[in-house]
């Protein structure tokens, strides 16, 4: 008898289990709410097929009849697909409703496509239908008077279905919509014609075709603040002054560096001149003597030399600078 309860409970368990199988991979609850809807689905080819290629029943089906509701003909093997792809498939459902509603031409294929490139293709079918403002950052430039200007604006863009996939995004449009403030500053002859028609900047900035290539289509460009800034030509020349005299300065201590060498080795040579005279001054009475011991020199001779050399230092004395005699 124990043995036959035991038998019971397993039976009852396996059956448990069984159907929890069968429900699991047989939705019925899904199937029925599908078909209520007008979603036409197969409990074998479908909903079970879909189990075993590990694809959620649940999300192809509950798409399939949003879409179907919003007039949107859709099939099972175009959602399973971009399913096993990756992509997100209520999220590419949505935005084919959306642009729907709006009028605008949006297929599977290219919502699709859009979301598997990384891009949230819902948010780009509201930016589409309600374009969005952009900000610069603070864009400095410097007119030709050599006065710096700071400029902020104000980009409104909408999203081009068209481009989205392989376009360039916000931060090209922002980059080249910068480089158009600079170089438009930069081209004015004065500032003051910046400040008294900022409008012309965004016009000629908007002129550019600055959306080419993105994924975006810009509406208009607004000047939302212009300051002045610093006076760079005048620091430019400040600064080219300072390092003019810092060149010049060099050059005048290279100068004065030459000029006390050269003094110093000139002092150098005049005493080297002054020790030659002082040696061949002390030779001159062992010459002396070696004449009178040679017969070369007579004592009248002597005298007369002796004579001629006072003579020159009294003249020499005579010459001198009363200033120098009192020294």
């Amino acid at each position: 008898m124990e043995a036959l309860t035991g038998l019971s409970v397993l039976v009852i368990f396996a059956a448990i289990f069984f159907v929890f199988i069968i429900l699991y991979f047989v939705p019925v609850g899904l199937f029925i709410t599908a078909y209520f809807s007008g979603v036409k689905v197969k409990i074998f080819g479908d909903l079970i097929g879909m189990r075993l290629r590990k694809v959620s029943p649940q999300v192809i089906v509950r798409n399939l009849i949003a879409a179907a509701k919003a007039g949107i003909n859709l099939n099972t093997s175009q959602l399973e697909a971009h399913y096993l792809a990756g992509g997100n498939v209520t999220n590419v459902v949505n935005a084919l409703i959306s642009a729907n509603k709006a009028n605008l031409d949006l297929q599977f294929e290219k919502a699709s496509a859009i979301d598997l490139a990384g891009r949230d293709v819902l948010e780009a079918v509201r930016m589409s239908v309600n374009p969005k403002v952009i900000e610069t950052p603070l864009v400095a430039a410097v007119a030709k008077d050599g006065i710096q200007l700071k400029a902020i604006a104000r980009i409104t863009v909408r999203t081009n279905l068209e481009r989205l996939v392989g376009g360039a995004g916000e931060a090209t449009v922002l980059a080249r919509v910068g480089e158009g403030i600079v170089s438009t500053i930069g081209s004015s002859t004065s500032h003051k014609e910046v400040l008294e028609n900022p409008d012309s900047i965004s016009k000629v900035v908007l002129a550019k075709g600055l959306d080419a290539g993105t994924a975006f289509e810009i509406l208009s460009i607004d000047i939302a603040d212009v300051d002045v800034g610093s006076n760079i030509g005048a620091i430019l020349q400040t600064d080219q002054a300072e390092a003019d005299l810092k060149v010049a300065r060099a050059k005048a201590e290279e100068r004065r560096a030459a000029a006390v060498a050269f003094e110093q080795e000139m002092t150098a040579e005049v005493a080297r001149m002054k020790a030659k005279v002082v040696e061949a001054e002390a030779e001159v009475p062992q010459a002396i003597a070696e004449a009178f011991r040679n017969g070369r020199l007579g004592i009248m001779d002597y005298y007369n030399m002796r004579n001629v050399q006072a003579d020159t230092e009294m003249r020499a004395a005579i010459a001198k600078p009363e200033d120098k005699k009192e020294k």
